[in-house]
């Protein structure tokens, strides 16, 4: 007599996440196009081709979308039992890519395979959200409690962090650490061990940037320009003081975005991103979606991209499975963090850490990522979406209905 309990059906993955991350990639690879194609072509580096970029980010969002439609119909369950491998081999790719990486802008972030570069930061930022939704679900309401609960779990936050700045990548530490504070506040730990823990990072940032601005006061320019963390908070506050060096990029991008007006200078009409805007098709992409299709598109795509959050949390709120729910906010808290960090960094709103906007800017090992995450997002959503779950919902409607009458 067979007496195995039948699994029960898993639902359809959300169709609207779905669809919004396709258009997102799709929309990504049009800008990329725009924002490369009148460099590349003059170019005898990209084989004068206005199509290199552009192949490259097709190339890996077709494998990103198969990635996504496996990672989709993979119980997301099963992500929690590989948790430990995946981010172990993750902490010896962190520290392999600091002693045999390439240094790109003065970071050693990157493997070069070839002509591919591999970014070990972005599988990170994913493998640490994933140990960190089952190590808090395993806890439970000892998150609460600092030796047993909390403190482990920030040492882990620390562990990642640390080996994420000896690149530096100051950018991508500020993600992971926001995203994970945001992971474990969702997971119900104490707010005043939190608030405690972000005052201790900001002051020690405060000193460290202090402290180098100090010993570096009476450096010439060409010196002080290498110091960029303190540059960079300089041409924040002031991006006009030296527009030829610290704050020449924070400068073409906002003339880009101002050129841009109210309805845009029209699609591949940028001016700015030849040659003035410092990598157009990557960190500063939005500058050139801002100038094509002004205030009008910009505010459009803006929209779309919250709904497109909004969306990812609400369908990760519906999971009854503790762990999936923590999944799920992560991943779309990590999206919603990087891109305000870059969207940010453009407009001035905050100072520029170099970092990409997801699905939209040039990176084959971001966009890979990404597309990965949200198919571990679209595997959650298929939870709240089994038969049998839906005639549940539907049976207590009918109850409370039949009791109002």
């Amino acid at each position: 007599m067979n007496t195995t309990k039948p699994q029960p059906k898993r639902g359809t993955p959300d169709f609207q996440l779905l669809i919004m991350t396709l258009l997102l990639v799709g929309f990504g690879l049009i800008m990329v196009f725009s924002s490369s194609s009148s460099l590349t072509v003059f170019n005898e580096k990209f084989n004068n081709d206005p199509l290199y970029f552009t192949k490259r980010q097709a190339a890996f969002a077709v494998l990103g979308t198969f990635v996504m439609f496996v990672a989709m119909n993979i119980n997301y369950k099963k992500y929690k039992k590989l948790f430990l491998p995946v981010f172990f081999l993750t902490l010896i790719l962190l520290i392999l890519v600091v002693m045999l990486g390439k240094t790109t802008n003065g970071a050693v972030s990157w493997f070069q395979l070839g002509s591919l570069g591999i970014q070990p930061t972005e599988l990170a930022k994913i493998a640490t959200i994933v140990y960190l939704s089952a190590l808090i679900t395993k806890k439970g309401e000892r998150i609460r409690q600092w030796k047993g609960g909390f403190f482990p779990v920030l040492i882990i936050v620390g562990i990642v962090a640390g080996l994420i700045m000896l690149q530096p990548d100051l950018g991508s530490c500020f993600i992971l650490v926001a995203t994970c504070g945001l992971l474990i506040y969702a997971g119900g730990a104490n707010l005043k061990h939190i608030l405690g823990c972000i005052s201790l990072v900001a002051l020690g940032l405060v000193l460290t940037l202090g402290v180098g601005s100090l010993f570096n006061s009476d450096d010439t320019p060409e010196q002080a320009s290498k110091n960029y963390k303190v540059g960079r908070i300089e041409a924040f506050l002031d991006p006009f003081k030296d527009e030829s060096s610290t704050g020449y990029n924070l400068v073409q991008s906002l003339i880009a975005i101002g050129q841009g007006g109210v309805t845009g200078a029209g699609f591949g009409e940028s001016v700015q991103k030849l040659h003035y805007l410092p990598n157009p098709y990557n960190d500063f992409i939005f500058s050139v979606i801002g100038e094509e299709f002004g205030f009008i598109g910009t505010a459009l795509f803006l929209l779309f991209y919250l709904y497109f959050i909004i969306r990812g949390i609400i369908v990760s709120l519906r999971c009854s499975d503790p762990f999936g729910t923590l999944t799920g906010v992560g991943i779309m808290g990590l999206i919603a963090i990087q891109a305000f960090i870059n969207i940010g960094g453009v407009t001035n709103t905050i100072p520029i850490t170099g970092v990409t906007l997801p699905f939209i800017s040039y990176g084959g090992s971001s966009l890979l990522v990404m597309m990965l995450s949200m198919g571990i997002v679209l595997s959650i959503s298929r939870d709240s979406n089994r038969p049998a779950k839906q005639e549940q919902v539907k049976s207590v409607i009918k109850k409370d209905y039949r009791t109002a009458r």
